[in-house]
């Protein structure tokens, strides 16, 4: 799996929705984590947080409410967009799922496309790269589309791993990131690659984009990691 590729979460109890679901986000491109259950969903985002939770409100157990709920509490996955998917249509219980913290709301049975329209709806505003938004940030701009970088008008030539060290930069300039989030962004969670090739990677990304004596955008954070701006 490419680190660029934005990754959805699937939480349904019912094998054959699960499978519908996570078939069509395949097809489009996304890739997608399967959990049956809250307690296996809330286990799979503490190991490493999606881009988008597709989450149905019955589930066994713990329920969709509570697992948005305490997503929803901790700092650390507070971020990720959460559309609830629920079979109950009455608006109170629609308001109480994104009293929640729910960010979208859909109800049984849905349209395909019109959910893969949503999911995408929350990407644009998360991983704005994964829907071919042009990024801007000082006089860079990158356009996810086309694969084009340019600083204050001139164009960057950047190798493709640079360019999605750039794009996770990009998304959202001041965040730090630490070398092994990096390495799940960039390269891919499947595949080993020691952390000391995020240092090399990142030195011919500040080479690159120093190329005619502008300033240096990216920061090291000592002990921490990198982070733009």
């Amino acid at each position: 799996m490419s680190g660029s590729q934005p990754r959805v979460l699937v939480v349904e109890d019912e094998a054959a929705q699960r499978e519908v679901l996570s078939y069509n986000l395949e097809a489009e491109g996304f890739a997608v984590s399967r959990a049956e259950n809250g307690e296996e969903a809330l286990l799979l985002v503490e190991e490493d947080a999606p881009d988008v939770i597709l989450l149905d409100w019955m589930l066994p157990n713990v329920s969709g409410i509570e697992v948005c709920r305490r997503l929803k509490m901790r700092p650390a996955t507070r971020h990720v967009p959460v559309i609830m998917i629920s079979a109950r249509s009455e608006e109170v219980d629609r308001v109480r799922g994104l009293e929640t913290g729910a960010d979208d709301y859909v109800i049984k049975p849905y349209s395909v496309i019109e959910l893969m329209a949503r999911v995408r709806a929350q990407l644009r505003r998360t991983r704005p790269s994964s829907v071919g938004v042009v990024l801007e940030y000082d006089s860079l701009v990158l356009d996810s589309e086309t694969h084009k970088v340019t600083r204050a008008g001139r164009a960057i030539k950047l190798g493709p791993t640079e360019f999605r060290l750039l794009t996770t930069f990009m998304e959202k300039p001041g965040r730090v990131w630490s070398r092994d989030q990096l390495l799940d962004r960039v390269w891919g969670r499947d595949i080993y690659v020691d952390t000391r090739t995020v240092d090399v990677h990142v030195g011919r990304l500040r080479k690159a984009l120093c190329q005619f004596g502008d300033d240096d955008l990216v920061r090291t954070v000592r002990g921490a990691g990198y982070a733009l701006g």
